[in-house]
């Protein structure tokens, strides 16, 4: 087998291309490093200039502070609660409505559809306040089903679903109705087995939207009990006289430590989450 020789200048985009890659990398992971590393520090260790980049006398002193003097257990329940709540919610909606979408006729799917993907274009800030109103007015605030409730119709996942289902024949839908499968059945054993890929890259979606979203978690709850990590870090930093940097930032990887486990175990998906809404039938 013959390999091929690369030209002067082909080798140079390489090069330039490869340091261009690394400079990305370290100014991405820089940060993490600067908050892992931050956690274990002392208040005058982390504001020393110049920085200290490792620290000359680690101390678990903000993690005992975080763990013993805060409710971080409660924090770390709500979130890691609520995501999984919203992503199995945005499974079960976005699997029926995007079955409907894909396999069914029935009168007004077109405009119902292009107003559900009208919705993905509002930015979030707009609709904060009218569904703060309404979970108001339900007595849903300082409650899980405040926080998960809005995160429950996803039209990103109606629409992945949706996406998805075309690439699927219709004799296999057809065959399962002639065995006598009600609709119901054909659903469960034929349409979800067939949009796993889909449905998987939905829940990882959902459970990070459900993990992130910390504008909503900031006005819907306020007790402290019902805050969720990220938000609690948030309050962390806002000291009346001073910031504790290195509770900060013990904060900080511990909301961080959960999503970056989630990503390990799941990566796999996010491939295919980018890919399964160009499928076309």
């Amino acid at each position: 087998m013959e390999i091929k020789q690369l030209s002067t200048t082909e080798r140079i985009i390489r090069i330039i291309a490869l340091v261009f890659i690394t400079m990305l990398a370290v100014s991405s992971i820089l940060p993490l490093y600067w908050m892992i590393t931050g956690s274990f520090k002392i208040q005058m260790s982390a504001m020393s200039f110049p920085p200290e980049w490792f620290p000359k006398s680690p101390t678990l002193e903000n993690y005992q502070n975080l763990f013993l003097d805060k409710p971080t257990f409660r924090w770390l329940f709500n979130s890691i609660f609520i995501a999984t709540c919203v992503s199995f919610g945005a499974i079960i909606t976005s699997t029926m409505a995007g079955y409907a979408f894909g396999k069914k006729d029935f009168p007004g799917k077109s405009f119902l559809f292009w107003l559900m993907l009208g919705t993905m274009m509002l930015p979030h800030q707009v609709l904060l306040i009218p569904l703060f109103l309404m979970i108001v007015d339900l007595n849903l605030n300082n409650t899980y089903a405040g926080y998960i409730l809005p995160y429950i119709a996803y039209p990103l996942g109606v629409f992945l679903i949706k996406q998805y289902m075309q690439s699927v024949p219709n004799e296999l839908l057809e065959a399962a109705r002639i065995d006598g499968a009600s609709e119901l059945l054909t659903f469960r054993t034929v349409v979800v087995p067939l949009a796993k890929p889909a449905i998987g890259a939905i829940g990882i979606f959902a459970f990070i939207l459900g993990w992130n979203d910390y504008l909503w978690q900031l006005v819907v709850a306020d007790a402290e009990k019902m805050l969720t990590l990220p938000v609690a870090v948030s309050r962390l930093s806002q000291g009346l006289l001073s910031t504790n940097y290195g509770l900060s930032m013990a904060g900080a990887t511990i909301a961080f430590i959960p999503m970056l486990i989630f990503f390990l175990v799941f990566q796999r998906f996010f491939v295919k989450g980018i890919s399964v809404g160009a499928l076309k039938g």
